[in-house]
């Protein structure tokens, strides 16, 4: 399956690749393709049929900036023409704007790594009070407002890069912490709560406005605080996944002891 960004190119230096205004045909259904297909693309330029395997295919990932070269099929004399160090750079310079105006291209933070946070702020917990009111709602957010608006493989690759660069180092800090801590039955709901604070922040890199305001999260996971919840206690995670905070959910208000 294409990924976001996908393109293609004749061998020499030329790419050929879907920008906002035939997205947006495709997502209207005025044109019949698919956004970010090899195939699509080639057929699209005139390069149907056989034609396409004329074509070198390539896929670039603009939040990781993972340059991935699927197929050098372009050949002058028998003699293959890899054009690759040029489309990778087209790519680097390329305003993704002009693509997909409402992605948002920044670094991706990891909590745990990047940031040095070991203590917690009562504006910390007022953030944790308003994200325990929509945490649950996450998912159906999710899929409510990047349903009509992302349809193609854009949502897929946010959603992977961002649960690829962080889900396992946040997850295996939380659990390794708090496993101990709850009865099992008990550890689904400090997963589910992970979760949600991993798809909230990914939400930040597509400006689009969602059925609920999921910023009181991006702002503690940009601070290098995550929340989890064991359905009845919260924990608040700091540098290295360390409990910097924990307390009732009803108590989240009152003061507590910060944990150092």
């Amino acid at each position: 399956m294409c990924k976001f960004f996908s393109l293609v190119s004749n061998g020499k230096g030329k790419p050929y690749y879907f920008d906002y205004t035939i997205r947006e045909k495709i997502l209207n259904k005025e044109l019949n393709y698919e956004s970010d297909s090899h195939t699509s693309i080639a057929d699209f330029f005139g390069f149907k049929g056989a034609l396409e395997d004329t074509l070198n295919k390539y896929e670039y990932n603009p939040l990781t900036k993972v340059f991935t070269t699927d197929a050098i099929n372009a050949k002058e004399e028998n003699k293959k023409l890899d054009d690759s160090q040029e489309i990778e750079k087209f790519c680097n310079e390329l305003d993704f704007k002009m693509i997909v105006p409402k992605l948002k291209i920044q670094k991706i933070i990891n909590p745990f790594q990047d940031k040095k946070i070991t203590k917690i702020t009562r504006a910390d917990l007022i953030l944790l009070k308003d994200w325990d009111s929509v945490r649950d709602s996450t998912g159906d957010s999710f899929r409510d407002s990047t349903g009509d608006s992302f349809r193609d493989s854009v949502w897929d690759s946010v959603r992977d890069s961002v649960w690829a660069s962080v889900w396992a180092s946040v997850w295996d800090s939380v659990r390794d912490l708090v496993w101990v801590s709850v009865w099992d039955s008990a550890r689904d709901s400090v997963w589910a709560s992970v979760w949600a604070s991993v798809w909230a922040y990914a939400s930040d890199f597509i400006d689009i406005k969602y059925k609920y305001d999921f910023l009181p999260m991006i702002k503690l996971w940009k601070k290098g605080i995550v929340p989890s919840f064991d359905g009845k206690v919260w924990r608040m995670h700091g540098h290295k996944g360390k409990i910097i905070w924990e307390g009732k959910q009803e108590g989240i208000f009152l003061s507590a002891p910060v944990l150092l």
